[in-house]
């Protein structure tokens, strides 16, 4: 009864348009009223939820990403990929597309891509002779790639959540972040070609080299973090400070484009953008706490399996509930409060955890450009000055790519683990 009241005040707040931390609070601190316990358990459990060190990388990642973009790699990421590919049927699309891919190893959130992204290339698109929904949505989906490409804040929390290997992790995200980039394109210049959008000229190769140099030092951030975190040099958390330090001298040494008055700035911005990733955190351990103390994950575990013993049956299942779930919540509160409700029924049917860890982040990245509270469906649609409907409708064969590429991660394990047993 007491689990029953908990969920209804979570949903009730939910539906009233609180925001899912307060929401969350609001409804822990009812059930434990409700149920006389001692409110001293609230701090207790958020401070349990945060005291982790592999959690403190997620501030240094936050601020490397700001100051690379602040440092003008977005600029030539874009350019390098309109070089590269900018002159196929649809290049402004396919470049959209790849730049995501490349921002994807700087920023580690799909917001962060949509925002900076979608500011130059939407108006870009939009003035080339692009249909401003089709524009969108070719932004909103392609930013879902940046937490599935290391390094990536999902992870991190999932790794943490499971006790996980950081770097088997990003290393499991890399070729299904790979894959839903090339669906993308492919559903970008099918779309293209049938409605004529334009192709920019050819490239010289010198040209397409010198654009590549230029953005060569922000793409090898991705690779120091992630090998060195695989060759054991330093943990996630030592990584994350690394590309701190990698940032400002890339921004203000290499590309000289990061004025020292801009860092407090972006500090500040940094701060407020941690504080509501581990507030959250800790009101979703709380949270999660109780689920256990109401024995809600066996429940659930019980209640699935009671369904069907079949794996393919279950993970589908499981696919269902995590799409429904991320059209409606935040990625991070969903990956606290369910990551470990959903995990023991995974490894009931034998998925190995770094499996079902990217299976379930992936699920809650296309929730981010999907009504009613994709984040980046609305970024993009108010970047690109179109109604919410009109891009969700430019968004469906997009959307229909990402469902391809979730099944095929779902059902054939050794697409994310190959490179995790590669580097073992």
């Amino acid at each position: 009864m007491l689990a029953l009241l908990l969920f209804l005040t979570f949903l009730g707040l939910i539906f009233l348009g609180v925001p899912i931390a307060f929401s969350l609070g609001i409804s822990c601190l009812v059930y434990l009223l409700a149920a006389d316990i001692p409110l001293a358990i609230m701090p207790q459990k958020m401070f349990e939820g945060i005291n982790s060190f592999v959690l403190v990388s997620i501030p240094g990642f936050i601020l490397a990403g700001n100051l690379m973009n602040a440092g003008g790699i977005t600029d030539r990421i874009i350019q390098f990929t309109q070089n590269l590919i900018g002159h196929i049927r649809g290049g402004l699309g396919l470049a959209n597309v790849g730049s995501s891919m490349g921002f994807a190893g700087i920023s580690g959130t799909a917001l962060a891509d949509t925002a900076s992204i979608g500011s130059i290339m939407i108006p870009a698109m939009k003035k080339e002779g692009y249909d401003a929904p089709f524009a969108a949505a070719v932004t909103s989906s392609s930013s879902t790639i940046g937490p599935i490409i290391p390094p990536s804040l999902p992870m991190i929390i999932v790794g943490t959540l499971g006790g996980l290997s950081i770097g088997d992790l990003f290393l499991a995200g890399a070729v299904p972040g790979v894959l839903l980039g090339i669906g993308l394109m492919v559903v970008a210049y099918l779309i293209a070609v049938k409605k004529g959008y334009p192709k920019g000229e050819r490239q010289s190769l010198k040209t397409i080299g010198k654009s590549f140099m230029g953005a060569f030092w922000a793409l090898l951030m991705t690779v120091l973090i992630l090998f060195g975190i695989l060759g054991g040099y330093f943990t996630p958390t030592e990584a994350s400070i690394i590309a701190v330090l990698y940032a400002l001298l890339i921004g203000i040494v290499v590309y000289r484009e990061l004025p020292f008055r801009a860092v407090p700035s972006i500090l500040v911005n940094t701060m407020i953008g941690t504080a509501s990733i581990m507030v959250l955190v800790g009101f979703a351990n709380l949270f999660g706490w109780i689920l256990v103390s109401e024995h809600i994950p066996q429940l659930m575990t019980d209640a699935i399996l009671a369904l069907s013993d079949n794996p393919i049956i279950i993970i589908l299942l499981i696919n269902l509930l995590l799409l429904f779930v991320g059209m409606f919540m935040e990625t991070i509160a969903a990956l606290v409060i369910l990551f470990p409700v959903l995990l023991p029924v995974a490894t009931s049917i034998g998925m190995e955890p770094v499996h079902f860890g990217v299976m379930m982040v992936l699920n809650l990245m296309i929730g981010l450009s999907t009504p009613p509270v994709g984040v980046c469906l609305y970024v993009a649609s108010g970047i690109g000055k179109v109604s919410i409907g009109e891009t969700a409708k430019a968004l469906l064969p997009f959307l229909a790519v990402s469902l391809i590429v979730l099944l095929l991660v779902s059902y054939i394990p050794e697409i994310t683990l190959f490179l995790p047993q590669l580097f073992d």
